[in-house]
C-alpha cells in the first residue's frame, strides 16, 4: 500500500468528494479553459470530456488550498494557465502507453492534467510531502483517472530504479541536479522530460556533463512562449545506457557538487 493511502485526515477525505458547481460557475470556468488552452495551441484538451474534469480539479485545488497551502497560485485564470496549460505542454512528448513518473509532483502538476487527457499512460506521482500527495491521490480518485503515489525522495527510491519508460519533472531543481534525480529512474530506451522556464537553454548547457555521465543524450529541445507566463523550454533526454550504480547521490551532495 502507498504510504499516504491509509491516512484518515480531513484533507484526503474532503478532497474525495466531487465538486458541484452552479451553471454560472461552470460556464465561467469552461470559458476560461477554452480561451487559455486555445491561446497556447492546446484547444483539443478543452473538449467537454476533459473540461469537466479540469473544472472539478480547479475547484478542488482552490478549496483545499485554503486549508493546506498547496500552491501559491490561487486565481482561477492563473491556475488554468500556469498549472493546467503549462503541464499539458509536455503531453506530446510522452509515448503512447508509457509507464510514467512525475518527480516532485507537488500538488499534482504535471501529473493530474496529464492523467486527465492521457488515459493511456500509467502515472506514478513522486513527492516527499505527504499532505500534497494525499491531495493528489484524492483528486485522482475523484476525477476517476489512473494514478498511483510514492511518498519519498526521488534520490532514495532505489525500488523504482530504471523502472519507467518516461520521467517528467517541472519546477523542481536546476537541470544538473534534476538529471541526477530523474535519469536513474528511467529504463534504457526511455526518456526524461524536463519542463523548464526562461533559463532552459542555459540550464541545458550546464547539464551537458550530467546527462552524459548518467547514461543519456539530448534528443530534442523546444522553446516556446506560454501566453502571459513567459518563455518555456522542454528538454528531452533519451536513456542510452544504465546509470552508474553510484548515482544518484544524497541530495546534500547533489546540491553542493552538481555533476
Amino acid at each position: 500500500m502507498d504510504k499516504t493511502e491509509d491516512k484518515k485526515d480531513g484533507h484526503s477525505e474532503g478532497a474525495k468528494e466531487q465538486v458541484v458547481l452552479s451553471e454560472d460557475q461552470r460556464a465561467s470556468v469552461t470559458s476560461l479553459i477554452k480561451d487559455i488552452f486555445a491561446q497556447n495551441s492546446l484547444g483539443s484538451f478543452a473538449a467537454p470530456e476533459y473540461a469537466a474534469k479540469f473544472e472539478n480539479l480547479l475547484h478542488m485545488l482552490i478549496s483545499e488550498n485554503e486549508k493546506y497551502n498547496l500552491t501559491a497560485i490561487t486565481e482561477p485564470a492563473d491556475i488554468i494557465l500556469r498549472h493546467f496549460a503549462d503541464s499539458l505542454t509536455c503531453s506530446g512528448y510522452i509515448p503512447s502507453g508509457a509507464v510514467t513518473a512525475d518527480v516532485g509532483c507537488g500538488a499534482g502538476f504535471p501529473c493530474l492534467p496529464l492523467c486527465i487527457v492521457r488515459s493511456d499512460i500509467c502515472m506514478t506521482a513522486i513527492d516527499s510531502t505527504g499532505k500534497k500527495l494525499a491531495f493528489v491521490k484524492a483528486a485522482a480518485d475523484a476525477l476517476d483517472v489512473k494514478l498511483s503515489i510514492h511518498e519519498g525522495r526521488a534520490e532514495q527510491a532505489s525500488e523504482l530504479r530504471e523502472r519507467f519508460d518516461c520521467v517528467c519533472a517541472r519546477a523542481v531543481a536546476p537541470l544538473p541536479a534534476l538529471c541526477e534525480l530523474c535519469l536513474p529512474l528511467v529504463r534504457v530506451g526511455g526518456r526524461f522530460i524536463a519542463m523548464k522556464g526562461a533559463s532552459a537553454s542555459d540550464e541545458l548547457r550546464a547539464a551537458a556533463n550530467a546527462i552524459k555521465i548518467l547514461g543519456a543524450r539530448v534528443s530534442s529541445f523546444d522553446e516556446f512562449t506560454l501566453s502571459d507566463a513567459g518563455k518555456r523550454g522542454i528538454i528531452v533526454a533519451e536513456k542510452i545506457s544504465n546509470t552508474p550504480a553510484k548515482y544518484p547521490r544524497m541530495w546534500a551532495k547533489i546540491k553542493k557538487d552538481p555533476l
